[in-house]
């Protein structure tokens, strides 16, 4: 039997959602202050319609997330370098978590929403966190003398926290350059302690 394709104006409500929740996530102060009205509102259709297309804010922000972030996942899965797979592994985990802190600095208050979606569940189990961590895990792996891998991948991408990407950028007033300049010294700092093999 044949895939049912969605009918056109569900495919056009659902468009409609996501881009009216990027720009509110994208003007907010705060990314609690945007609600399943606010959003219904904004893209001219009913609440009834969000709650059948995403299931619940959680939903809709997922949605939201991994549709901004196709394009950076797709880089690193089968891109050129720096971020593709075939780039050597000790250029490759600075671009990685460049591409990552550089998602987060675009898309502020949205990654802050989704980090903040994990309700009693860790957000280390999140799908997403799982992701990008087992990416940067095997780059890592191939590293010759660099030790526990999986705990340094996560060393590493607590440095591009949402929430601390907020506070820097919100409170701090670190520019954009500042932050990734920063990331990749401190990123050479832990590569560059790698123990000799013996």
């Amino acid at each position: 039997m044949a895939e049912r394709k969605p009918r056109s104006d569900a495919t056009r409500n659902r468009e409609a959602v996501l881009a009216a929740a990027d720009t509110l996530f994208a003007q907010c102060e705060s990314p609690e202050a945007v609600t399943m009205a606010d959003i219904a509102a904004a893209a001219g259709v009913g609440k009834a319609t969000l709650f059948r297309g995403f299931g619940d804010r959680t939903g809709l922000i997922h949605a939201l997330y991994e549709l901004r972030l196709a394009p950076v996942r797709l880089a690193t899965e089968e891109g050129p370098p720096p971020l593709g797979p075939a780039t050597p592994p000790i250029q490759r985990v600075p671009a990685l978590l460049d591409a990552v802190l550089c998602f987060k600095l675009d898309h502020r208050h949205l990654a802050l929403a989704l980090e903040g979606t994990g309700g009693d569940s860790s957000p280390y189990q999140a799908a997403h966190y799982e992701r990008w961590h087992s990416t940067l895990k095997t780059a890592l792996d191939q590293i010759p003398g660099l030790a526990d891998s999986d705990f340094t991948a996560h060393a590493l991408l607590a440095a591009t926290r949402a929430d601390l990407v907020e506070y820097l950028v919100g409170q701090q007033r670190a520019t954009r350059d500042q932050m990734r300049a920063q990331l990749a010294a401190f990123t050479a700092r832990i590569l560059d302690s790698r123990t000799p093999l013996a």
